[in-house]
């Protein structure tokens, strides 16, 4: 950029070379305005003593054209220059501005974001926490209804068991009493059959007896007649006798043995009768047990899966507010994220516009040095441009007098 300023100033004023061949009694080292334009030559003088006024006359146009270029130049290059440091003042404002947000921005927003972060992330701990302990005391009461659920089943399989051996007796009890009324009707039978044969026996003895009668009735003549023989008539009275006494002595025996069967079975029948009865009192005692066990089971089981349902809703809930909370904690992050990186961004274009007001600063003191050059420059002709014409002066006077 100084390479560029220098050849810009050089197409201006002309370059090194040409300006620094200088004049008599002008000090080395200093530029000389009169060799700058070619055509430009000293001319011998015409005679010992004597100067050339058209050369001081060309001299004169020649530096007050230098000086209307001079000053035209100047006015650019201060217009220029008031522009840049117009243009420097403006950055420079804008640079404070920028540091200032930047300071703002590094005091306040990340504190500020901090905190809120930092509160929104006790919130969503204290939310998970309490969401942990609502879950833990859920955990703790399902349990307990697991257990509570294990014992009933328990006593409702040992329900089942006392019900199934109730039934199990009831059977056996039955069978006993269909055994009973089996030997019952057995008895009822035999009793019959005995009454029958009874029957027939004793028709079967009036039979007997009526032959015997008649057979006496026959006899009785001869027995009459002949005295001499048996009495035939006390041997079959002794016989009828008899034989009515093994009848009637069967009989009662018959009798005694059906009605002690009859007394035996009857108290065996009443027996299992009671039993009977007491089996169903106990079955219809267990049927209610079983019943009630039964309801509380169906309740427990409503109960239990009342609270199942509400403990997947609470893990479902507790899932989702988990997931919002994870997407919150991102979004947060992200944010914070884009700020480090805006702040990081402003930061980059305060570097940019410090090397900027450097490169401004640089620039600045460049024109100031070519400035200041220029004044070292303009100052040196004048002084000679001055020596010349109070030389012509004393050398018209020697000519006037001659």
């Amino acid at each position: 950029m100084e390479s560029q300023r220098l050849s810009s100033y050089g197409r201006r004023f002309g370059s090194a070379t040409s300006v620094r061949r200088g004049l008599p009694g002008s000090p080395p080292g200093r530029p000389r305005i009169l060799s700058a334009q070619p055509g430009l030559r000293w001319a011998p003088r015409p005679g010992p003593g004597r100067m050339d006024f058209s050369l001081a006359e060309a001299l004169n146009s020649e530096f007050r054209e230098t000086r209307t270029n001079e000053k035209v130049e100047m006015m650019e290059l201060n217009d220029r220059f008031a522009s840049y440091i117009e243009k420097v003042r403006l950055l420079e404002q804008q640079n404070k501005m920028l540091v200032l947000e930047l300071n703002q921005a590094r005091d306040q927003e990340p504190s500020r974001l901090a905190d809120v972060y930092q509160e929104e992330l006790r919130e969503l701990r204290r939310h998970v926490e309490q969401l942990n302990n609502a879950k833990a005391r859920v955990e703790i009461e399902r349990d307990n209804l697991a257990e509570d659920l294990g014992n009933l089943r328990q006593k409702l399989q040992e329900e089942v068991t006392l019900r199934l051996e109730a039934e199990s007796t009831l059977a056996a009890y039955r069978q006993d009493v269909d055994a009973a009324a089996l030997a019952r009707l057995d008895l009822e039978r035999r009793v019959g059959s005995l009454q029958d044969e009874l029957a027939f026996l004793r028709k079967v003895h009036e039979e007997e007896l009526r032959e015997l009668q008649e057979q006496l009735a026959r006899h009785r003549v001869h027995v009459e007649v002949d005295a001499s023989k048996p009495d035939l008539t006390a041997a079959l009275r002794d016989i009828r006798t008899q034989y009515e006494a093994m009848a009637a002595s069967n009989m009662q025996e018959t009798e005694e043995w059906y009605k002690s069967k009859f007394t035996d079975l009857t108290d065996a029948a009443a027996r299992h009768a009671e039993a009977l009865r007491a089996a169903k009192q106990e079955a219809n005692e267990y049927r209610r047990q079983l019943q009630a066990l039964t309801c509380d089971l169906e309740a427990l089981r409503g109960s239990n899966e009342s609270l199942e349902r509400q403990l997947r809703e609470l893990e479902e809930r507790y899932a989702l507010e988990t997931a919002g909370y994870q997407d919150t904690v991102v979004r947060l992050e992200e944010d914070i994220r884009s700020l480090k990186e805006e702040m990081a961004r402003h930061l980059q274009e305060y570097q940019d516009l410090l090397n900027v007001k450097l490169a401004l600063d640089i620039e600045i003191a460049t024109y100031r040095k070519l400035l200041e050059g220029e004044e070292s420059r303009i100052t040196i002709p004048v002084q000679t441009f001055s020596n010349l014409q109070i030389r012509g002066g004393q050398d018209g006077g020697a000519v006037s007098g001659v």
